[in-house]
């Protein structure tokens, strides 16, 4: 290929076609861009792009995934598909106290939804307290299942037996600060069922930097929580070495504000300090990195951009592991997570929400095309409030076996392989990513950029621009600062099925949870609980020991999380939050 013809081609076609153009409509510039050759760096593709499977995993970390197989098998063997859930994780929900939960979970089992349970937390677990503290008061059950105490630990999985039973089906628990204490449930969980902690799978998300950065629900200052992420690492790698250590989370930081380039710099950052507690723990990288997994980057409606993130993120953390960690494991160098690209809740609207379902669709039709499942998520009704109803769920998943099974949309991996367009694109967003980790990096790193403030501002600075670009009509959200006219029609959707979270028992659930909590500390052994607690702070004083032992036997004893909090609060002091 003759670069300098192509150069001088585009030369003249900008000056007899595309700039005629853009003088007719009185433009200051073209509204849109054509690429070529000459818009890539024409370097070698196995280096910059390769096979699906192969380093650096930029068209995907495999072939073809469980769906797609799936698919082709039904279709060749002339089944109908299901996707009934056995031996997957379930949908990501909780609220009120256990025994509600448990409910739901059977009731959602009853509906043939028989995957394991992706709890969420109310706000007073996810941040140390017990739901009788006054710092709960309002807030429990209220965007999440209360959990005080292994006896409700216990409540919620007696919806787990059986062919369900724990070593049966994986758990996925979206808790961060006391996420020691959560996992040191579990494990006690096996224990009472005689089960090996070695044979139970799953994922706690065990991310606390993303919180101080964004999400908000950290409890102590960033080092001694590293210090517990090192404490987890360790300890499960050696007693549950099929559970996931931790789900790192750019989706929580993009919604908070950042740009698609600080997401992906301030994620690398996060995992390379992840890696660095796993070997200052004492590990090699190859025994712990393969269990890392990512929860979500952030997406947005810009279908194209999300394609080139998604393709730059897997390029950008092969590379880190690889060359800064020296990683052997091709699946150390992987980016394992359960959503690629997707549209971000933060791009639903509550006017004329139906839209909203459209907006998920492109969102799957990236993923499909980034190396994931398509999935068409968030439901429609994301942004009514907590808890999707079985409608919304019911069109959300219809819309990804359309995507799957009719639309065919992961039928070819990566298929924007070597477009011109793609390639400049990845190779831009990658670029940018790269000079803002350098900055972070110069700092010392994810921990020193989140105690010195860097990040947290960052992200609130570039969540007030959009914002200001929205209500100056630089960017536009149909049916919120355009189309609105009195000529446009809201579209509603009859509920013909029951909530998903009855309401009578969120207004109660407070009221009872603190009655069960008094019920637990006038039965169990107080000598033992203070016993377990004292040894917790002796040891908690000492950076070298790891606590997940005393831990569980805290949580044996029926000590509270709550107060397992409040003893490494007295040892580690609070985390403040920065002024932006």
């Amino acid at each position: 290929m003759d670069r300098d013809l192509v150069a001088e081609t585009r030369r003249q076609w900008e000056e007899e076609v595309l700039e005629p153009r853009v003088r007719r409509f009185n433009l200051p510039e073209s509204p849109t861009r054509f690429y070529t050759p000459l818009d890539t760096d024409h370097g070698d593709f196995l280096e910059k792009v390769g096979f699906p499977g192969w380093f650096p995993f930029t068209a995907g970390n495999s072939p073809f995934d469980y769906w797609r197989a799936h698919a082709r098998t039904a279709a060749l063997f002339g089944y109908r598909p299901d996707w009934g859930g056995g031996g997957k994780v379930g949908k990501y929900g909780g609220f009120g106290t256990p025994a509600d939960y448990r409910d739901y979970l059977l009731r959602m089992q009853a509906m043939g939804r028989k995957g394991g349970p992706n709890m969420a937390f109310d706000l007073a677990t996810q941040c140390g307290y017990d739901s009788d503290s006054p710092h709960a008061e309002g807030e429990v059950g209220r965007v999440g299942v209360a959990v005080d105490s292994f006896r409700d630990f216990a409540v919620i999985y007696e919806a787990f037996t059986g062919e369900l039973d724990i070593d049966k089906v994986p758990s996925n628990f979206t808790i961060n600060a006391p996420a020691c204490v959560i996992i040191a449930m579990y494990t006690a969980l096996a224990a009472r069922r005689g089960i090996d902690p070695a044979k139970l799978t799953g994922t706690p998300q065990n991310d606390i930097l993303k919180e101080f950065i964004s999400r908000g629900t950290y409890i102590f200052p960033p080092r001694p929580s590293m210090r517990l992420f090192r404490d987890t690492l360790t300890f499960m790698r050696k007693h549950m070495p099929l559970m996931n250590v931790n789900s790192i989370g750019g989706y929580h930081i993009r919604e908070a504000g950042a740009t698609r380039e600080q997401d992906l710099a301030f994620s690398m950052a996060n995992g390379i300090a992840y890696i660095q507690a796993g070997i200052d723990g004492g590990l090699m990288v190859d025994d712990f990195a393969p269990m890392f997994t990512f929860n979500a980057f952030g997406g947005s409606m810009e279908i194209y951009h999300e394609i080139a993130f998604q393709r730059a993120a897997r390029r950008m953390w092969a590379h880190i592991v690889r060359d800064r960690f020296g990683a052997r494991d091709k699946r150390s160098m992987m980016i394992r997570q359960p959503i690629t690209a997707h549209i971000g809740c933060s791009s639903t609207t509550l006017k004329r929400p139906l839209n909203n379902l459209t907006r998920s669709v492109i969102g799957g039709i990236a993923a499909g095309m980034s190396g994931g499942l398509p999935g068409a998520y968030p439901p429609f009704d994301e942004p009514l409030g907590l808890g999707h109803s079985q409608e919304a769920v019911q069109l959300q998943i219809d819309a990804t076996r359309i995507l799957i099974y009719e639309a065919k949309v992961a039928d070819v991996c990566d298929p924007w392989a070597g477009s011109y367009f793609m390639e400049s694109l990845t190779d831009k967003i990658e670029e940018e990513a790269l000079a803002e980790l350098e900055k972070v990096e110069k700092m010392g790193g994810a921990i020193a950029a989140i105690e010195n403030g860097y990040m947290q501002r960052a992200v609130a600075k570039s969540a007030y621009e959009r914002q200001k670009r929205i209500e100056g009509l630089e960017e536009f959200v149909v049916g919120v600062n355009c189309f609105t006219g009195e000529n446009e029609i809201e579209i509603m959707v009859n509920r013909v099925v029951e909530a998903t979270y009855d309401p009578e028992l969120m207004e109660t659930a407070e009221e009872r949870q603190k009655a069960s909590l008094a019920a637990l500390r006038r039965e169990r052994d107080g000598r033992a609980v203070l016993s377990s607690l004292k040894a917790l702070e002796a040891k908690a004083k000492d950076e070298k020991e790891n606590l997940m032992p005393v831990i569980c036997e805290c949580v044996e004893n029926d000590c509270t999380l709550g107060e397992i909090c409040d003893v490494l609060r007295n040892v580690f002091g609070e985390a403040q939050p920065v002024k932006l």
